[in-house]
Order: structure tokens, then C-alpha cells, then sequence
């Protein structure tokens, strides 16, 4: 329990961090790109490593490919309706994509630290984090240009985060008696949805601001998440 606890306080305290960044701080715009795709490629590595994989040796492959087939679909209606209502542009929007966003991340990394120690969930929590800082620092850079004054903007962030790591406790606590199979398809199931929001908010990003050094930066990332794999001998 202490682990789940410092593990999802740093990768949640990272949206905190990465907001105060982009309302205090200065970052241009291929910077941000550059760093987004970083954090992109690393996640989908760790996603593929430490949820997938793991979930088809516990399983089946066909769960996890009807996991994967699920969270993607789900994220994807979500997602087509938090643009329809609130615009992808606006404060609204952007803080609902992130919460979107963040929420199957956290509730995969939850499930992750079932029974895990701690260099098993170093590619993921790393990557999570890695994602985390630059996309909190370009939503709350554009929610404070938009009008909102900074304390409201870092407290809207911290309230995501609070949110966030609900979810993470969530996954590890409330799923803690799962049977394998079980196990298997939530995981999978999130890895679905995080899948989807790197096709359809990450990787555009990244291409928009740093088109391009954003497949180089990609491809960082993902030696990024063997390396950071390579701590649990994977």
C-alpha cells in the first residue's frame, strides 16, 4: 500500500508540476512537441511490455485482444463526445480530455501494482510521468491564456490529479481479489484506451508543434521505455 501510494503521488504530483510549468514558466512550442512525442512513444511501449503482454501470459490472447478492441472503442466515443460539447479547444474541453486521458492510464497503473514490486511498474509509472508533466504544461498554458487567472488554473489541476490518483487507488484496491482473467481484460481494457489517446491526442499534438523532430523524439521514447523495462529484467 505505501508504494501504490508514493507511486501514484509522484506520477499524479507530475500533473501538478507540469501545470505549474506552463502557467509560470516559458516553453516553445517544438519544445513541448518534442517532449509530448517523448512521452508518447515510451507510453506505448510500456503500455504494449507491461499490460498487454503480461495480460495475454495470465489470459488469452483473444481477451486481451477483445480488451483491447473495447477500451479503444469507449475512449474514442468519449473522447468524439467531450469535443462535440464542450470544443477541444476550449478550458472545458481541454481539462475533460486530460481527465479522459488520465483516467485509464491510472487505473492501468493501479492494476499494474497488484502483487508487483517495484521495479516491475518502473516502465509504466515512468512513462505515465514522462506523458503527465508536458501535457499538463500546454493544457494549463492555454487554459490561462484563455482568461482564467493562474490560481484558478493550477487549483483546477491539482483537483485533476486528486481525481487521478482516485482512480489509481481504485484499480489496486477495489480489483486487489481479481481472478487472472479478470485482471487480464481491465488491463488490457485500459491499455485500449490509452492506445486510442495516443492516436488521437498525443501523437497530433506532437506532429502540430514539432513535426519535424517528433519521430525522432518518438523513437527516444520508446528506448527510453526498454531501458526503463529493463530495471524489472524485462
Amino acid at each position: 500500500m505505501v508504494m501504490m501510494l508514493v507511486v501514484v503521488g509522484v506520477v499524479s504530483g507530475a500533473l501538478v508540476a507540469g501545470a505549474a510549468w506552463g502557467v509560470f514558466g516559458r516553453m516553445k512550442p517544438a519544445t513541448e512537441g518534442f517532449l509530448i512525442a517523448l512521452a508518447g512513444g515510451a507510453l506505448l511501449v510500456s503500455v504494449v511490455s507491461e499490460l498487454v503482454e503480461p495480460s495475454i501470459e495470465a489470459g488469452s490472447v483473444w481477451i486481451a485482444m477483445a480488451g483491447l478492441a473495447a477500451g479503444a472503442i469507449v475512449f474514442s466515443l468519449l473522447d468524439y463526445f467531450v469535443d462535440e460539447k464542450w470544443g477541444s479547444d476550449s478550458g472545458g474541453g481541454l481539462l475533460a480530455a486530460i481527465t479522459l486521458d488520465g483516467v485509464p492510464e491510472n487505473l492501468a497503473l493501479g492494476v499494474a501494482l497488484i502483487g508487483a514490486g517495484p521495479a516491475e511498474v518502473a516502465a509504466l509509472a515512468g512513462s505515465i510521468l514522462l506523458s503527465n508533466l508536458p501535457e499538463a504544461a500546454g493544457g494549463a498554458r492555454e487554459m490561462a491564456s484563455g482568461g482564467r487567472s493562474r490560481g484558478r488554473v493550477i487549483a483546477l489541476w491539482i483537483a485533476t490529479a486528486m481525481l487521478l490518483s482516485a482512480a489509481a487507488v481504485v484499480g489496486n484496491v477495489a480489483l486487489a481479489g481479481a481472478g487472472d482473467e479478470t485482471l487480464a481484460a481491465i488491463r488490457c481494457f485500459a491499455a485500449g484506451a490509452v492506445v486510442a489517446s495516443l492516436a488521437t491526442e498525443v501523437f497530433p499534438k506532437a506532429f502540430r508543434e514539432d513535426r519535424h523532430w517528433a519521430g525522432v523524439a518518438t523513437a527516444l521514447g520508446v528506448i527510453l521505455a526498454f531501458a526503463l523495462g529493463s530495471l524489472s529484467g524485462g
